[in-house]
């Protein structure tokens, strides 16, 4: 097969090194008290007045230039009923077709937040109790972990060890990217091993947390985990491009992701890992208007959740990050967190995964929101540079919404 114009194409045993290569992915790098410090001194200062569109954009051309940077990104932004959308570079480098609100991506550990609006629904519905336990919900799963509350899981302080970081699980993936494991099986992989700490004692981000969150809502309910989705999460919200997908194949058209590693040309990872090793904890696809229109309600939206779950949604840890840290400081909530900017703070979540960097952010009140995705992948251990610019410019971009 010929390569077309600005897309590398690797031969299949390369490409595995690469999957193995960004396997930390997966497992979020096990983010062990990891604080989310100020974005980097690049935006605007504090003092100055809101960022225009044409700065903003400015700071988008910029980004889509920097050296291993993403070959697109998208920011929408929504002030009431007022959208606002903000894009620079490509979303297929194949075709230079820009990137669109009504195209599809991964969404990474931005998925966690789901899980998390599934279990909290169940909360208010009284058929889960934040103080519930794995030994109660899920008897099967190791004697040791039983004491795990579905709040410690909400807001990974439950020392549960990463699948994703297990050997044995990393092994499958490097010897078949799209390798389609049992979503319900993936403690499996560490169901020999004890608790990392006792519950509750500390924070560290476990992608293991929320496979047990959808596991406990599945035996509260009878249910499948994707039914409690479409009940709780899509449907509710008019949630009509948002899915789980078991494969490695990505609903038309979409957001294309990429390896990008200087002075190769980005390579096309989109399609390169199957989701179903991720599920809960970071398998869902959808768009960036769909993205938008759930944070909103997860932030903040009334009646989503009710005013005495919200407020347990709202117990912060400081100086809990998300994966890979969002703008300004950050804290920790029930499968939420909150970040704190120079121009006032939003709540949301963030992630990654080999592709794609997300920021799914809105108000307290739900009623200004901001989601911002690149199509390269970027974390504290990935391209770190990389990193600060893009918190940088999400600060700005934060603080654009809110002086609106």
């Amino acid at each position: 097969m010929s390569a077309r114009p600005g897309v590398r194409f690797r031969p299949r045993a390369r490409l595995r090194l690469s999957v193995a290569a960004l396997a930390g992915a997966l497992s979020g790098a096990l983010v062990l008290g990891g604080a989310g410090g100020p974005a980097q001194a690049t935006g605007t200062p504090p003092s100055s007045p809101p960022p225009s569109d044409k700065a903003l954009q400015k700071r988008l051309d910029d980004l889509v230039r920097t050296a291993g940077g993403p070959p697109g990104v998208i920011a929408l932004m929504q002030v009431g009923d007022r959208t606002t959308v903000h894009r620079a570079g490509v979303a297929d480098t194949r075709t230079g077709r820009p990137p669109r609100a009504d195209a599809y991506m991964r969404l990474a550990s931005v998925a966690k937040a789901y899980s998390g609006a599934v279990a909290l629904r169940l909360v208010d519905r009284h058929r889960l109790d934040l103080d519930d336990t794995i030994g109660r919900r899920l008897p099967a799963l190791p004697r040791a972990w039983h004491k795990v509350t579905l709040r410690q899981l909400l807001n990974h302080t439950s020392g549960l060890p990463d699948f994703s970081t297990a050997p044995s699980f990393l092994e499958i993936l490097v010897a078949d990217p799209r390798h389609r494991f049992d979503s319900r099986e993936l403690l499996d992989f560490v169901a020999d091993r004890k608790l990392l700490f006792p519950p509750g004692s500390r924070y560290a981000y476990s992608n293991s947390d929320n496979i047990a969150v959808a596991l406990m809502a599945e035996a509260a309910t009878g249910r499948p985990y994707e039914q409690l989705l479409e009940q709780l999460v899509y449907r509710p919200l008019d949630l009509r491009r948002t899915v789980l997908p078991q494969g490695y194949r990505m609903p038309r058209p979409y957001l294309h992701g990429y390896d990008v590693t200087p002075p190769a040309p980005p390579e096309d990872i989109s399609e390169a890992i199957s989701a179903s090793g991720v599920w809960a904890s970071g398998g869902i696809v959808a768009t960036p208007k769909d993205l938008n229109a759930f944070v909103r309600a997860w932030a903040g939206g009334r009646g989503y959740l009710s005013e005495e779950v919200r407020k347990e949604q709202r117990r912060f840890i400081p100086g809990a990050a998300s994966e890979p840290a969002g703008p300004g400081t950050n804290a920790g909530g029930l499968a939420i967190f909150r970040y704190e900017t120079r121009c006032g703070t939003v709540y949301g979540h963030t992630g990654n995964y080999p592709g794609y960097t997300q920021l799914a952010a809105a108000t307290a009140d739900g009623k200004r929101s901001l989601t911002f995705s690149i199509n390269t992948q970027t974390s504290k251990t990935l391209k770190p540079e990389l990193l600060a610019r893009v918190r940088a410019v999400q600060e700005d971009f934060v603080c654009a919404l809110l002086r609106r």
